[in-house]
């Protein structure tokens, strides 16, 4: 059996093989399955969370989602993203006939034939993720979102000779060097820290014979990090939030208060323009945003009329509000979220799905909601300004 793809490390009386696999090949597969059954080791690690590993293992993970739990939760932005980037890895898999991630199943159902131990060896989801927002700018935010769905709706096929070639290190190198140009902020929290937690979880994996099951990318990474003690607990920790946003967050609308109480003081004509420039900038704003997004004319009429209120404190938003009442009215069904890995894959899907349509309804109402902000503050600073003079 070829070793192309394989790493071995002897350490401290252990054997440690590392397979490199590209997540939508099936060339992957088949090696780690012939590994496995040639080697029998004790433990298998495979790259994959808690999180992940539960949607591989249920099929019907979206038919149990709160549509109105991920809007309190706050976390409308993530599930969008995680069903961007799993409509991607589908219509990859799609493209070559096999399942997604189908070399971390085999993993699971080789360790299931073989009595082998099953380690999950991956930093949870949500920290990466909390910890890639926490390390980049606005800028940088902004690129991320347009990068990954821009990613999603290309037409672009890609060989699986291509896909093959990812394996051999130099190009994987060169890979990362052209993706951390453009973010170079993301490479530490989305390669090295799990690099590092990745190679302490296959160390401590019990027994004498280790395989694990990785992504290409992490083998050069982990090999160099494997003989190092980490600190998982480092590793783990969510990042502080900085306070600077939270403070500009309230002085912002305590300003835009201030200067309309104060205009109406001194002329009260002049504040109630303040007052109708804010609630019309604030409110078509948003209402254009739910528009873009195909809303119902409740949630549309719902997001004109929280926005200008929503605005002036940051602890809400004109998109929650929105967007719950679009799922009150157009409440998702079974369906709907049998069908929103493959809706996900296109522009007309997104739409045309009530679950995400609904969470486009809430991002874009909100993102209309603060052009609305910006533009409306202006013109209340506009007319402070005239009123003074």
């Amino acid at each position: 059996m070829s070793e192309e793809n394989i790493t071995r490390i002897q350490l401290n009386g252990k054997e440690y093989i590392l397979i490199g696999t590209a997540h939508v090949s099936k060339n992957s597969a088949e090696q780690v399955k012939e590994v496995i059954d040639r080697e029998q080791p004790d433990t298998i690690c495979i790259e994959l969370d808690a999180q992940r590993f539960q949607s591989v293992k249920d099929n019907n993970k979206w038919k149990n989602t709160d549509i109105f739990q991920i809007i309190r939760d706050k976390k409308a932005v993530v599930l969008l993203m995680n069903l961007a980037v799993s409509s991607f890895q589908k219509r990859m898999a799609k493209q070559f006939g096999i399942r997604p991630g189908e070399e971390m199943i085999q993993g699971i159902e080789s360790a299931e034939e073989t009595g082998a131990e099953l380690v999950l060896a991956d930093r949870d989801i949500q920290i990466t993720f909390a910890r890639i927002w926490g390390n980049i700018s606005f800028k940088g935010k902004a690129m991320l979102l347009m990068q990954v769905f821009g990613s999603i709706f290309s037409r672009q096929e890609i060989s699986e000779q291509e896909l093959e070639n990812m394996k051999q290190q130099d190009t994987i190198n060169a890979m990362l060097q052209e993706f951390t140009d453009h973010f170079p902020d993301l490479k530490k929290p989305l390669i090295d820290e799990r690099d590092q937690y990745l190679s302490q979880k296959i160390k401590d994996a019990p027994g004498n014979k280790v395989v694990a099951i990785l992504g290409a990318a992490h083998v050069p990474g982990i090999t160099k990090e494997i003989e190092k003690e980490q600190d998982l607990g480092r590793l783990t920790r969510r990042p502080p939030k900085a306070r600077w946003p939270k403070v500009i967050g309230w002085m912002i609308p305590v300003f835009i208060i201030a200067i309309i109480a104060y205009t109406f003081i001194t002329n009260p004509s002049a504040g109630w323009q303040q007052t109708v420039s804010w609630i019309l900038w604030n409110g078509s704003f948003s209402a254009l945003g739910a528009i873009a997004a195909f809303a119902h004319p409740l949630a549309i009429l719902t997001a004109f009329i929280a926005a200008p209120l929503t605005s002036l404190n940051p602890l809400l938003a004109a998109g929650w509000f929105a967007g719950f009442v679009q799922a009150y009215i157009k409440r998702p069904n079974v369906s709907d979220f049998n069908a929103l890995a493959d809706d996900a894959h296109s522009v007309k899907g997104f739409w045309n799905n009530k679950v995400t349509r609904i969470l486009l309804v809430v991002v874009l109402a909100n993102i209309g909601s603060s052009l609305g902000t910006l533009i409306g503050g202006a013109d209340v600073i506009r007319v402070f300004i005239q009123n003074l003079v």
